[in-house]
C-alpha cells in the first residue's frame, strides 16, 4: 500500500512539473519600423489562469520578467524594453510586497537600431516565473533569436 501511494505521489508531482512547463509559450518578432530600426516583439502566451510578471514588480515578491540581449556590434538597442498589455498591481500576503502582472496577454517591445545595412539576428534571454492562485513555477529562461532583415 506504501509503494502504491509513493508511485502516485511521484506521477501526480511529474504531472505537476510537466504541466507547468506549458504554462507559457514565447513568439519572437522583428517588425521593420524604417531603413535600420525595427521593433523586437517578445511576446508570451500564458494560459488562462495564469500570469506573469511585469519588468517593474517590486523584488522580493515573484520574479519579475527579466529580459536580456547578447551584444552584438552591428546593433544598437535603444531606450528600455517597453511592456504592454493590462497590467494588475496587487498586494501579496505571501511576499508581503505589492507585485505587478500581466492579466492576459502581454507584449515586451524593444526598439533596435542597425548601424549598417546588413543582414543579422538578435539574440538574448528572458527570466520569468508564471503563477496561479495556487502555485507557481519555478524561474525559468527561455533563449531567443531573430533574423533582422
Amino acid at each position: 500500500m506504501k509503494k502504491i501511494a509513493i508511485v502516485l505521489l511521484l506521477i501526480n508531482i511529474g504531472l505537476v512539473s510537466r504541466s507547468q512547463d506549458d504554462v507559457v509559450k514565447w513568439s519572437f518578432t522583428a517588425k521593420k519600423i524604417s531603413d535600420k530600426i525595427y521593433e523586437i516583439h517578445l511576446t508570451p502566451a500564458v494560459q488562462n489562469s495564469w500570469h506573469i510578471y511585469s519588468q517593474t514588480s517590486k523584488e522580493g515578491g515573484a520574479l519579475p520578467t527579466t529580459i536580456s540581449f547578447n551584444k552584438n556590434p552591428l546593433i544598437n538597442i535603444e531606450g528600455k524594453t517597453k511592456e504592454s498589455g493590462k497590467i494588475v498591481s496587487k498586494y501579496e500576503d505571501v511576499f508581503d510586497v505589492t507585485v505587478k502582472y500581466f492579466e492576459g496577454n502581454a507584449d515586451f517591445v524593444q526598439t533596435v537600431k542597425l548601424k549598417a545595412k546588413a543582414k543579422t539576428s538578435i539574440s538574448g534571454s528572458i527570466e520569468y516565473m508564471a503563477c496561479n492562485e495556487q502555485q507557481c513555477t519555478p524561474p525559468q529562461a527561455v533563449q531567443f533569436s531573430i533574423r533582422l532583415e
